[in-house]
């Protein structure tokens, strides 16, 4: 499993109904995309669930490497290139996934925390607990999934969960969730990747 996010953040006054309508006219197009575990459209709206800014920032689960390099290079990816500018793209090694107790419920909101992997501690010890937390994660009242994963160039670990109603029981930063796509979630592997 690999994650992969990137964020468009918009001025202040920006209208997100112009995010919104270019979700529902275009979401449709990764629902069959091969290699894709999960993509979740994500907006944040300035003053929302605390946030600062307005934001896109997609989040994606990839089953497959040749799926995300498809989309990056492919085609899929071009699309934001062309409407809104090529914004850097951060990807991460999965380390867990995990279905929640309300798997087949419709998320409502995401959480995303990101903290860096302390100095001084074994990796594999930091590693072993994020797939605790990933468990007890998707093991919570209204939890849709979880996954966690790290990026071993910035030595950051990132847990990101879905929920189907708009109290979380996770720490991190909310995101509303317009729509998933999620053609292989049933493949995503669950539990400790290594």
């Amino acid at each position: 499993m690999h994650a992969l996010q990137y964020r468009l953040t918009l001025p202040a006054d920006y209208d997100m109904g112009i995010v919104r309508d270019r979700v529902a006219r275009r979401g449709h197009l990764l629902d069959a995309w091969p290699g894709l575990g999960v993509k979740a459209y994500l907006v944040r709206e300035r003053r929302v669930h605390g946030s600062p800014v307005n934001q896109y920032a997609p989040f994606y689960l990839w089953n497959t490497v040749a799926g995300m390099n498809a989309f990056l290079w492919g085609g899929g990816f071009q699309g934001i290139a062309d409407d809104f500018g090529r914004p850097p793209v951060r990807q991460w090694t999965g380390l867990a996934h995990e279905e929640g107790a309300a798997a087949d419920d419709p998320a409502v909101v995401a959480v995303l925390h990101r903290r860096p992997v302390p100095d001084g501690v074994p990796v594999g010890e930091v590693a072993e607990e994020a797939v605790r937390e990933c468990a007890r994660l998707a093991g919570a009242d209204g939890a849709v999934l979880a996954a966690a994963a790290v990026d071993t160039g910035r030595w950051e670990l990132v847990h990101f969960s879905l929920w189907r109603h708009d109290a979380p029981a996770a720490d991190g930063e909310v995101f509303q969730v317009l729509r998933l796509s999620a053609p292989e979630r049933d493949l995503l592997p669950r539990g400790r990747r290594w």
